[in-house]
């Protein structure tokens, strides 16, 4: 078992792929909002790397262990404590039963995960662990962790070792860690909606600054920036579209599509609804979803326009950096 002795901040179970297959039902995939920290995480510990896990946001939880096992935490930094001792991000991390895990808040980037050998063993809900805290799935009582709850955990199928993640595999969380071009820009497609956008606001809309609002949560990032300006087809359109120019009959929602409400640009991400009646003029796509996982309030964004080849060569290389290869044995 694993205690939880103070929640942190929205400190939930997640898996991936998350709830696969009935968003139709108002059930979004959910799943940990950084999953390039979340899979890393899992690979120190000898867990498949799409296991049920930890994920908080801004302030981590504080747990004790009733078993001996091993650990791994990623993404933000919050000096986390083992019986008082520092503890290091991107490692595994044996823990002894009766021992007392404390985290901290989080000094860069905004969520942090924490996996165990064996996995968090909570029942799945219409086929996943994943928390949606909005409908009460998820966890041990439907929503973030709450003080004095229980996670069962898996079995651990063989010791896991010693391993480190090699710094260079790293996903860049804090801002100085960063290339340029990951300094510079977020991946951004243009689509579903863009023609209902005139070209002034797709040129303003990469070449502008925007900034995080504090009302984001896991539905949506809410940005705050320029005005957009909209096309003939936003105007000269039939009544069911609604009056807003940024107003079209319902339709599907992307993960990743940035929705235009009014003049509130919103990055939809992992617990966001289904369908919606507004225009999706641009979408991140999988790649870079873990950037808008980590980013805070009155962080500063700009996005940069890929094409669907560009962005499915990055999401190859994502997805191989999220391997065994990226592990170095700290025992060598």
């Amino acid at each position: 078992m694993l205690e939880i002795l103070k929640p942190g901040l929205e400190t939930t179970v997640q898996e991936l792929p998350g709830r696969i297959g009935h968003w139709e039902q108002g059930f979004p995939p959910s799943g940990p909002a950084d999953p390039w920290s979340f899979r890393l995480a899992n690979l120190l510990v000898g867990n498949d790397r799409d296991t049920a896990a930890l994920e908080w946001q801004f302030v981590g939880p504080a747990l004790r262990f009733h078993r001996d096992c091993t650990i791994a935490m990623t993404g933000a930094d919050m000096a986390a404590k083992l019986d008082g001792a520092p503890v290091q991000l991107w490692q595994t991390v044996p823990v002894r039963a009766g021992q007392t895990l404390a985290c901290g808040a989080a000094r860069t980037g905004a969520r942090g995960y924490i996996a165990i050998a064996g996995g968090v063993s909570t029942p799945a809900v219409l086929g996943s662990r994943a928390t949606f805290h909005m409908a009460g799935i998820g966890g041990v009582s439907g929503g973030a962790l709450k003080n004095g709850e229980r996670l069962r955990l898996g079995e651990a199928a063989l010791s896991p070792g010693l391993w480190q993640v090699a710094p260079a595999v790293r996903p860049p969380i804090d801002l100085k860690d960063r290339t340029r071009e990951e300094q510079q820009a977020i991946a951004a497609m243009l689509g579903p909606n863009d023609s209902w956008l005139d070209s002034d606001a797709i040129e303003m809309f990469f070449s502008s600054e925007w900034t995080v609002q504090a009302r984001s949560n896991r539905t949506g990032l809410r940005l705050t920036g320029p005005e957009f300006t909209f096309s003939e087809r936003a105007y000269s359109k039939r009544p069911e579209h609604g009056r807003d120019p940024s107003n079209i009959l319902d339709h599907g929602y992307p993960l990743g599509g940035i929705s235009i409400a009014g003049q509130t640009a919103i990055v939809l991400i992992h617990d966001a609804p289904s369908a919606g009646g507004f225009i999706i003029p641009f979408t991140v796509p999988r790649c870079d979803l873990w950037r808008l996982g980590q980013a805070r309030p009155n962080e500063k964004l700009r996005f940069r326009q890929v094409t669907m080849d560009q962005a499915s060569a990055a999401r190859r290389r994502l997805d191989e950096l999220c391997s065994q290869r990226s592990l170095v044995d700290m025992t060598r």
